[in-house]
């Protein structure tokens, strides 16, 4: 990719990164049970990694034809710069403060981690995400798309907008990807036009999507997943102000957009509890996406865990799917109930962008849970660690898995979880 014709201008290039870190700041295993996580952990301290050394341990298989397992994973933002590597680019043209072109991005990631040779296939930025998603048979593939898929040059002031080209859209089904939730601070970076263009495209492509919509009405309604002799999976997606969601976003009786929390209050549970008893059925799970919280940072604030738990004793969730957050957060199980409650980036275009390296931006999970349709509960989740390098997922080395493992030890033991490295898969235990 040709570079921005400021970037031989060394002490340019570094304030442009830094002004891109700020913006981005400012907008912005498997699971077991109790009884099996006790007995693994007999004698090791909370924190612990088991199985670092020596022969692992072979992994539990899911047992029961109606166990729902399901794929998660963090924010997939396909705009921008992997918009510009795919075969059939859109108009790089941007309005940040520093960076004008979204090939900018792409030299940022050349720069840190070598030369991309575009154009790449569509399912080149899956990268080993495809083999595990193969081996592992997911009976549905859910992801949080943050990226309007449009031609709409209807730019909002906003610092950061991402867009990818509707003839990119088969970089999403290369991975099978069956459901995106939309309620989140970057869906309608192009305005209401790229917003129609993102549901139109994604409709062709036979993907569903919740989240957002013509209306309120479209934005509130679920995603309907049949899973083939095992039930339905419900999927709702929610945002957050507090993520960056203007709240001029909002859908409302005739106004397109978003379906944006008020607040994170017991009478918005009672609302969601309504919403969602008038739609659910028996054995059928339900799972919450909300796009909530800042961008760095591991604590969890009470007002989120809360309305977490919340949702799972009043309203009938399942799962909550939480992500904004560029890095992994805690997780925790309640009620046998998993919460995630910060999912972290997975596909992104952030390589060779300076400051919180300390987070680890680069690492991502891809996340396995499986659940008994009968109640809900979580049976046992399963977590690849992968590193995004040249713009493709690639398996994480084992001294990164170890620091994800010791991030996620430290970080869930305040929620009574932890994880162990298994052979390439973190492995979630917990108490209660």
């Amino acid at each position: 990719m040709k570079n921005l014709e400021n970037t031989k201008h060394v002490n340019l290039k570094h304030e442009r990164r830094r002004f891109i870190i700020s913006t981005l700041s400012a907008g912005l295993a498997m699971a077991i049970s109790p009884l099996y996580a006790q007995s693994v952990t007999s004698g090791n301290q909370a924190g612990g990694i088991k199985s670092e050394q020596g022969n692992p341990e072979p992994l539990l298989q899911d047992s029961g034809v109606s166990v729902i397992k399901l794929f998660l994973c963090g924010d997939v933002m396909t705009g921008r710069g992997i918009d510009q590597v795919l075969p059939h680019p859109g108009n790089p043209a941007l309005y940040e403060g520093y960076m004008k072109s979204a090939e900018g991005y792409v030299t940022l990631a050349e720069e840190a981690n070598g030369r991309i040779a575009t154009p790449v296939d569509f399912s080149y930025i899956w990268g080993d995400a495809l083999a595990e998603l193969k081996a592992r048979k997911p009976d549905l593939r859910i992801i949080n798309l943050e990226t309007a898929i449009t031609r709409s040059n209807d730019v909002q002031e906003k610092p950061v907008n991402y867009r990818m080209s509707p003839d990119n859209i088969p970089c999403l089904t290369a991975a099978n990807i069956e459901c995106c939730a939309l309620a989140n601070n970057h869906v309608l970076d192009w305005g209401y036009p790229g917003l129609v263009e993102t549901l139109d495209t994604l409709k062709k492509a036979g993907i569903k999507t919740t989240g957002a919509g013509a209306n309120i009405q479209e934005a509130k309604a679920p995603a309907v997943m049949p899973v083939s002799g095992k039930g339905r999976v419900l999927v709702f997606s929610f945002g957050s102000e507090t993520s960056g969601i203007p709240r001029s976003w909002a859908a409302a009786a005739g106004k397109p957009g978003v379906n944006l929390l008020p607040d994170f209050s017991p009478k918005t549970v009672r609302d969601i509890r309504h919403h969602i008893g008038a739609l659910k059925r028996t054995g059928d799970i339900v799972v919450a996406s909300i796009h909530w919280g800042s961008n760095w940072g591991y604590q969890v604030p009470r007002e989120q865990q809360e309305f977490a738990r919340w949702l799972i004793d009043d309203a009938g969730v399942d799962i909550v799917y939480g992500h904004s957050s560029h890095h992994v957060k805690g997780i925790e199980v309640y009620q046998g109930k998993l919460i995630l409650y910060g999912c972290g980036d997975f596909l992104t275009d952030y390589e060779g962008i300076s400051g919180h390296e300390a987070y680890r931006g680069d690492l991502s999970l891809m996340y396995f849970p499986s659940v008994e349709p009968a109640d809900g509960k979580l049976i046992k989740l399963d977590m690849v660690p992968l590193q995004m390098k040249r713009f493709r997922l690639n398996l994480a080395s084992r001294k990164d898995a170890l620091w994800l493992a010791e991030l996620l030890n430290r970080e869930g033991g305040k929620f009574k979880t932890g994880v162990e490295l298994v052979a390439d898969t973190l492995m979630l235990r917990w108490t209660g």
